[in-house]
């Protein structure tokens, strides 16, 4: 069987009524694309991810015909400064969506493998972890950036504090390369979930705990991440330092380029910073606790 597919574009304000207007007008199914290589982090806890511009797409019977569709979305929703349109063939759309997801090596040990592929090295940290909506699996700069500084750093008997910590990555990582315990935090409920049930596929459930902000215990640690926004960086550098003992690391990720002064500045009286690293227009920052 064939589809007709469309494809819209659409701004943040007006993609929901896209969404449902396209649903109501008999739509098999109705997706959401980025249009402008807009990273996601962790929303609020109740609010949902959206990029600022977004490409609808959605699927309806093959005999419905395109122009009295366009014809119908712009009665009711005005003018569409784009409209596309494709017939596709039927396919198993699951495995589809598998193949655009294969293992990725982060450093020289250590591997993110989705559930459905083997490990290209048996014999490296590989670490099982598939793709959601909401949460990293490492195909950002961001996250690829502290996996690629955790696979080249000695974690043997440290403790770590993932904070933002989403799927968890960051901090099953660590445990996967030989930290102690590791304990995450997240507003977002869901991400703790997803953390949780993450650690317990990768075997390392009992070594990870997870938080929301408030629940948090006052304590530090020998290694702090956070893979969240510059300005909450900012504004939390005296949290995230209370957190680090003299002689941590911390590692802080999802800073564009040009916010990486207003970063180190916010931490540069406590911490001994290292050279930024920088991988298209991300950095990575890295200092270690004075005593």
């Amino acid at each position: 069987m064939a589809w007709l597919q469309i494809h819209i574009p659409s701004d943040a304000a007006r993609t929901e009524s896209l969404q449902d207007l396209l649903s109501e007008l008999g739509a098999n199914a109705v997706t959401c694309t980025d249009a402008a290589d807009q990273p996601l982090f962790e929303p609020p806890p109740g609010a949902t991810p959206l990029w600022q511009e977004t490409v609808i797409t959605a699927l309806f019977e093959s005999d419905t015909d395109p122009d009295l569709l366009r014809a119908a979305i712009e009665s009711a929703a005005g003018e569409l400064a784009d409209y596309r349109h494709e017939l596709i063939e039927d396919q198993p759309w699951e495995r589809a969506w598998m193949a655009d997801f294969h293992p990725m090596q982060f450093g020289k040990r250590l591997w993110i493998v989705p559930s459905w592929s083997e490990a290209p090295d048996p014999q490296g940290v590989n670490l099982k972890l598939d793709p959601g909506l909401a949460f990293g699996t490492g195909t950002h700069e961001t996250t690829s950036l502290c996996l690629e500084w955790l696979d080249g750093a000695n974690l043997s008997g440290r403790t770590v504090l993932d904070f933002g910590c989403g799927s968890g990555v960051l901090a099953i990582a660590a445990l996967l390369l030989g930290a102690a315990r590791a304990d995450g935090c997240d507003l977002d409920p869901q991400a703790l979930l997803a953390s949780r049930d993450n650690a317990q596929a990768n075997g390392v459930a009992d070594r990870l705990q997870c938080y929301l902000p408030e629940a948090m215990p006052e304590q530090s640690y020998d290694l702090v991440l956070a893979n969240i926004l510059a300005g909450p960086l900012v504004e939390l550098a005296p949290l995230l330092t209370r957190h680090c003992r003299p002689g941590a690391d911390l590692v802080l990720s999802g800073i564009l380029a040009e916010q990486r002064d207003a970063v180190l500045a916010a931490y540069r009286d406590n911490f001994e910073l290292s050279a930024v690293a920088q991988k298209n227009d991300w950095v990575r920052i890295h200092g270690v606790r004075r005593g």
